[in-house]
């Protein structure tokens, strides 16, 4: 068993301990634990902007025995610059001593966590879960939904759409080390028709789909996650309104959701994942047959899980290691 590192053995956790302690699974199945659990407090994150076009996020949130905040600054300038867009920390406390517990990394617990609440949107509204996938943006968050899916749906076969080639074959070439068939397409559009299953992780400065998805399709909408970004066509939004269902992560995606707040949908009026796992899928949340959309925008509830995951986890030896894989806050 390797040594844990001197930071480590203080409860500080670098991108590859973090990865250790949150496995894809037992990330999406501590996700829909915590969305039943009625002793969970998460306020509206603060945002602060800051002065180069970037973001400072403080989202704090705690249960009964655990209090956590993450920090994280959200650059897009650093895009194509070799310097993560996201970075920061996740600050773990033990709330009957105030202690603290651990600090993860947080561009690992952001896309990790972000990656397995679409992992659990999907194990409860796909209908075609062993894929193909079509992935939309080749960075942090196309790999991280690569290997959620790849793990806990089972996919075999990945599509990857990317305005950059480079970026496109380094992660086609991620993905196929998971052991998937991999195809790298020009046209994110063209490619829909082909596969049941869409994540779209761009940086979502502008559109980058417009292709209306098959009947059975299912569709997670992570790059958006402020009122002014938008990845999702509107009329794409319309049509799955009109023909399936949106289900949106929090009714927080009622400040945040952008691609349907552009769209001029009301977001107020949509079930939340919420209402999807909390039913058991039972409930009248989305039409049985059409398209769903999932938008998810980030949440601190989800950061939470991955805490009490990791906390479970912090006192034993690293799980077997999964791919290293930060977009939504």
């Amino acid at each position: 068993m390797p040594l844990a590192s001197p930071l480590e053995s203080l409860g500080v956790l670098d991108a590859a301990a973090t990865v250790a302690r949150l496995p894809w699974s037992a990330l999406a199945d501590e996700i829909a634990a915590l969305l039943q659990d009625s002793t969970v407090v998460v306020p509206q994150r603060g945002v602060l902007p800051l002065a180069q076009g970037g973001s400072l996020f403080v989202m704090p949130a705690t249960d009964r025995t655990v209090a956590m905040a993450k920090l994280i600054t959200f650059t897009p300038g650093n895009a194509g610059t070799g310097r993560p867009s996201i970075q920061g920390d996740v600050v773990v406390f033990d709330i009957a001593t105030g202690e603290r517990r651990l600090v993860l990394d947080g561009p690992t617990v952001t896309a990790r966590r972000t990656a397995a609440v679409s992992l659990l949107a999907a194990r409860h509204l796909a209908r075609v879960p062993h894929g193909p996938l079509l992935i939309v943006g080749a960075g942090v968050q196309g790999l991280a939904h690569a290997e959620a899916f790849i793990h806990g749906l089972g996919v075999r076969e990945v599509w990857i759409a990317s305005r950059s080639s480079a970026s496109a074959e380094a992660l086609a070439a991620q993905v196929r080390a998971l052991g998937a068939q991999v195809r790298v397409v020009a046209d994110a559009d063209a490619a829909v028709p082909h596969c049941p299953l869409i994540a779209t992780c761009t940086t979502a400065s502008t559109v980058a789909l417009h292709a209306l998805p098959r009947p059975d399709a299912f569709v997670t909408a992570v790059g958006a996650f402020t009122p002014t970004m938008a990845e999702l066509a509107p009329g794409l939004c319309h049509h799955v309104a009109r023909h399936g269902g949106i289900v949106v992560d929090t009714s927080d995606a009622l400040h945040e959701a952008g691609d349907l707040l552009q769209a001029g949908l009301d977001v107020a009026a949509l079930p939340t994942l919420g209402d999807v796992v909390c039913s058991h899928g039972t409930a009248a949340t989305v039409r049985h047959t059409g398209p769903v959309l999932f938008k998810s925008c980030g949440w601190a509830g989800w950061d939470l899980a991955a805490a009490r995951l990791a906390l479970r986890h912090a006192s034993q030896a690293p799980a077997a290691m999964e791919p290293l894989t930060a977009t939504s806050a």
